[in-house]
């Protein structure tokens, strides 16, 4: 049986509409472009179903022929889910209240999308965290109300079937798949305690054994919480608002690892600055992690927190693995100029690396062959429009809003897993009538003074680092480890200092002067006095710099006018050491 083309929804100004996706793209001819400003726009999680709400009301179809499920007088609904199973829309508006009504009325209501019927109006002010969380089987749905966690069974919103109360729960994450659930919650610090993390398993809550795991740390305004699709582990990131050191203007952020077994751990990030995105891959054993200042590193780790490969800095602030976890993206958007770097991540070998400048969204294809990139307003107002790709660089689709539209959201349509199976990781570009748009090599910037002179190490403003396979090192595709590496460069250092030391001609020496502290002289044979002869180098060549500070017009402390009186002594001891005296 074929695979099923997905769809594209998109969103703008000038209506939404629904595109039939790769390899032949156009638009839906079964949909109806409702020309009316949407809102938001959603699938169910099954891609069955799409929901859109244009300020009149809230509509729902069946994405196989269109036809219209359900439609809900609601003009003032702002955001829509539906539940895993579909038995259920949740629509949101913005909470009012009047003099007339101070109470206001319930602005979160729950329908049954068999009949249409209310099944229940609830108080949500927030629009953060504002849908019930399901467990796929639908039979846990889970609300956060005034510090509370509010446990639901089989859909009754009538009943709350259990309760988790800890001081002041400020984010909580409820794991995917069905059961037994698990939930990961969060409490921040405070009065000099520190935030914490827990995971309980449903409906075990109760005791000080309950929680699965427990992590605790300073320093976390926010935190974001992922769960890994198996449901075994969680990665936190804590972030805070101000970084006090001043290092960084993003804040402070750290990385902790969670298991459902109970261990738990810091991830060690080799280098400082902000974490951009951690993404897990979809076999759950492994997790890619974006981090440090610009040029940003992106190391893979496994679920003990060891690195397992590293790509390298770059130009990348995100990660996206394809649905079928065969190929990862590396790429930078928003600020950055566009790049995306397509790795196969089985081979750790890079696909290619095209370029979608401006753009500032990035969504993968359920067939995990196409993505979409997308420049959206509100964060650029001009040049919006979307283009569809193969991974291998090929745009095979470009769609530019007219002047005077913009363009709000893409969505791809959803799949149930294995829907897609996973395909041979191509290296050539797919044949495409708009081409590819490789990143071409492009040069650092250099000051008009240094343009004409060789490129040195000074002159960099960072240094750029290549992918662990392509470093000097390297066997094969595997890395040598710490202590290898270390010891092949001794290796090399001493065959070169041999090489050195080998005289081509005896050059008879008479009344040797005193060597400068710059030029580094024979050895002796005997180790204490080379050890002797350094120190006394070292210390002449600081005094040279002293003497040097000094010509200049700075004025020297106590102390290194004292260093500078000794010089002529050190040099008598460095003569007499040299000359064997």
């Amino acid at each position: 049986m074929a695979a099923p083309t997905p769809l594209l929804a998109v969103r703008g100004s000038d209506g939404t509409s629904l595109l039939h996706g790769p390899p032949t793209c156009g638009e839906s001819s079964g949909f109806q472009r409702d020309a009316r400003q949407s809102r938001y726009v959603t699938f169910s999680r099954d891609g069955t179903l799409f929901g859109w709400c244009n300020g009149q009301k809230v509509s729902v179809v069946k994405t196989s022929d269109s036809s219209v499920l359900r439609t809900f007088d609601l003009p003032k609904t702002a955001l829509l889910e539906f539940s895993p199973l579909n038995t259920i829309l949740a629509t949101w508006q913005p909470y009012t209240k009047t003099q007339d009504n101070p109470q206001g009325d319930p602005n979160l209501q729950l329908w049954d999308l068999q009949d249409g019927s209310l099944l229940k109006a609830l108080y949500q002010k927030k629009a953060e965290a504002w849908c019930p969380s399901w467990s796929e089987d639908e039979k846990i749905a889970v609300r956060s109300v005034n510090n509370e966690l509010h446990f639901f069974e089989n859909n009754d919103f009538n009943t709350i079937a259990n309760k988790l109360h800890m001081q002041k729960v400020s984010d909580f994450v409820l794991s995917p798949g069905c059961q037994p659930s698990k939930v990961a919650v969060y409490v921040p610090g405070s009065k000099g305690a520190p935030s914490f993390v827990r995971l309980y398993q449903y409906p075990v809550f109760g005791g000080p054994t309950a929680a699965l795991a427990n992590k605790s740390f300073f320093k976390a305004d926010r935190v974001s919480m992922l769960w890994n699709k198996k449901a075994t582990a969680v990665l936190v990131t804590a972030s805070t608002e101000v970084d006090k050191t001043g290092a960084s203007y993003y804040g402070e952020q750290t990385l902790h690892y969670l298991a459902v077994n109970g261990e738990s751990a810091v991830v060690q990030l080799p280098k400082n600055g902000p974490i951009y995105d951690v993404v897990w891959s979809p076999n759950s054993t492994d997790f890619c992690v974006v981090y440090g200042f610009m040029p940003a590193k992106a190391t893979i780790f496994n679920l003990k927190c060891d690195p397992v490969f590293d790509f390298g800095t770059g130009p990348r602030n995100a990660a996206y693995y394809s649905p079928q976890g065969h190929i990862l993206v590396l790429a930078g958007f928003g600020n950055l100029r566009g790049q995306m770097e397509v790795w196969d991540v089985k081979k750790y070998k890079q696909v290619c690396k095209p370029q979608a400048p401006d753009s500032t969204h990035f969504f993968w294809c359920p067939d995990g062959e196409h993505v979409v990139t997308a420049t959206c307003s509100p964060r650029l107002r001009v040049s919006n429009g979307y283009k569809i790709w193969h991974y291998t660089g090929t745009v095979l689709y470009k769609q530019d809003t007219p002047a005077g539209a913009e363009l709000w959201e893409v969505r791809w349509q959803p799949f149930p897993d294995g829907t897609y199976p996973e395909r041979a990781v191509k290296y050539q570009a797919a044949p495409g009538q708009l081409g590819s748009t490789e990143a071409r090599p492009t040069q650092a910037y250099r000051p008009p003074a240094l343009r004409n002179k060789p490129a040195t190490a000074s002159s960099k403003l960072h240094e750029e680092e290549p992918p662990q396979n392509m470093r000097p090192g390297a066997v094969g595709d595997k890395q040598l480890s710490k202590s290898a590496l270390k010891n092949q460069k001794k290796r090399e250092a001493k065959k070169a200092a041999k090489q050195e030391g080998k005289p081509e001609a005896p050059e008879p020496q008479s009344n040797p002067a005193p060597t400068n502290n710059s030029q580094s002289g024979p050895t002796c044979g005997d180790p204490e006095t080379d050890k002797k002869i350094k120190n006394l180098k070292k210390k002449l060549k600081a005094i040279e710099e002293l003497k040097e500070q000094q010509a200049s017009g700075k004025a020297l402390q106590k102390n290194q006018l004292e260093k500078v009186e000794k010089e002529r002594q050190l040099l008598k001891e460095l003569e007499e050491l040299e000359l064997g005296v």
